[in-house]
Formats: structure tokens, sequence, C-alpha cells
């Protein structure tokens, strides 16, 4: 399948290019180090929505333009009361329930990045904080250039958390580690965050290292990628049994598939493993 240079408008704030089964969604705000913005969760949503229905995609790898991933809220125009700096933000104060209904919208990027059907993956190249950080979180792997910071953020702004931050963190660090970095936000370094089990993998050359493991996941069975997927999320909320009792037909379904024997056969021949 051709690039596909972008989805929606080229200008717009997320653009999508897709080149042998990956994806590389970028949030394209650089002039302001890629910050959430109301239209740049809508179109992310929608990009991923049309990826998730893609059959040919086989990997989406998140990362953001310029040298930052995404800082979180645009705190620099939170308090302007230009109608236009309003309009850009997710709560822009209208009404108590403007603003609920306009956050739960944009958190769908969130359930969407968790829940897609095939690998995703974080390139975070720079500074990551707040709902950025989120976004990261919500991916399965999240691969940081060595010299990226992470921050929280959300205490340090006076807000509780957006874009399930508290859910993917926990999830990611542990209760008590979470709980510590949410109430007391500091300035991580990647190499910090890797060993508080916040992202994956620090690397020297982030490029190299991402498109390695986007190639080795894209060759990798889709069915088998969302099946494991899925059981990784039901394990977490589902006691042993009612696991059991999704896990048997994924493990049928998969174990039958043409996709199984010739891995199989590759992995008994030496060529599996990591990437």
């Amino acid at each position: 399948m051709s690039s596909r240079p972008e989805v929606g408008d080229p200008a717009g704030e997320v653009l999508v290019d897709l080149a042998g089964g990956v994806a590389t969604v970028t949030l394209n705000r650089p002039g302001r180090r890629n910050a959430v913005s109301w239209d740049l969760l809508v179109q992310l949503a929608a990009a991923l929505e049309e990826l998730a229905a893609d059959e040919h995609v086989r990997v989406v790898v998140l990362t953001g333009s310029g040298r930052y991933f995404c800082v979180g809220a645009d705190l620099a125009r939170v308090g302007s009361s230009e109608v236009a700096d309003q309009e850009t933000r997710t709560l822009r104060g209208r009404s108590v329930q403007d603003d609920r209904d306009r956050l739960t919208r944009a958190s769908r990027v969130v359930e969407l990045l968790v829940g897609f059907p095939v690998p995703t993956v974080a390139r975070v190249n720079g500074a990551c904080a707040g709902a950025g950080l989120s976004l990261a979180l919500a991916t399965d792997f999240s691969i940081a250039a060595r010299g990226a910071k992470v921050n929280t953020a959300f205490a340090s702004a006076g807000v509780s958390g957006d874009l399930g931050s508290a859910w993917l963190l926990s999830r990611a660090t542990g209760v008590a580690r979470a709980r510590a970095l949410l109430l007391d936000p500091v300035k991580m370094t990647a190499t910090e965050a890797v060993a508080l089990g916040v992202f994956t993998e620090v690397v020297d050359d982030l490029d190299a290292r991402v498109a390695q493991l986007a190639r080795k996941l894209a060759g990798q069975s889709p069915l088998a990628m969302r099946h494991l997927k899925s059981n990784v999320l039901d394990a977490a909320c589902l006691d042993l049994q009612g696991y059991l009792l999704r896990e048997v037909p994924r493990m049928v379904e998969t174990a039958g598939a043409d996709t199984a024997r010739d891995a199989a056969r590759s992995f008994v021949d030496g060529r599996g493993g990591r990437a």
C-alpha cells in the first residue's frame, strides 16, 4: 500500500503516514510543544478510529513533531480571555456540563489506544508531561530518547489529571509508586522513568530502535497480537476463572491459523525471539 501523507488537513494538528504496515501518527503543534488542544484530541481520535478499521495497518507509532513529544495542557493559554484561545481548550469554561461533555469525548483517545487491535508504540522524542504522559502510557511500548524529560505535572498545575492518568500510571508502576508520582510531581529523566516502570525502554538511537521494533511487530500475526492484547486487558480486571473462559477460545483460534504454523516453524528454526 502506498504511503498516505496524512489523514485530514495536511496542516492539521495530527498527521498520519502509512508505509509498510506501520502507521506513524504525529502530534503536530510544534510551536506549542505539541500541547494537547481540543482539535488535536478530536483529530487524534478520528485518526485512530480510521486506522483501527484499516486491515493494512499492523503497527501504530505515536510521536510528536519537532523536539517534543507532548507537554500536556497548553498552560500559557489557560488564563487567556481571548475567545480563540478558549476554544482551543478542552475545558473552555462555558459550563460544568459543557466541560464534562468535551472531556468525556476527548478521553476517547485513551480507550482507542488501550484497546487498539494491533500493537502501538510511543516514540517519546522529547518532553512528555501531563496528558502527554497519559497518551504514552496508553500504548503497548513506550520507547524514549535518552534526553527526554518526564513529569506527571497535574498537581503542579492544580488539577487532578485527565486522559486516564492515574489508571494508566497505576498499572505501569504499581499503586504506591503512581500515588507518589502524581501527588509529588518531579521532573524525571527517561532513564529514571524506565527504572520506575513509567516507560518500557530508553535508547540512544530512537529512530533505529523504533523502526526495528515496528518491523518485527508488523511481521507477526495480527490475530495473535489482537488476542494477546485482549488477554492482558482481561487479566487486569477478571478473576482466573473468568479470564480462562476468554483465553481458551482465543488460543484455539490462533493455534488453528496458518500464521501460527508458519511462526512455529520459524521459531524452531531459530528465527524467533526479541527484535
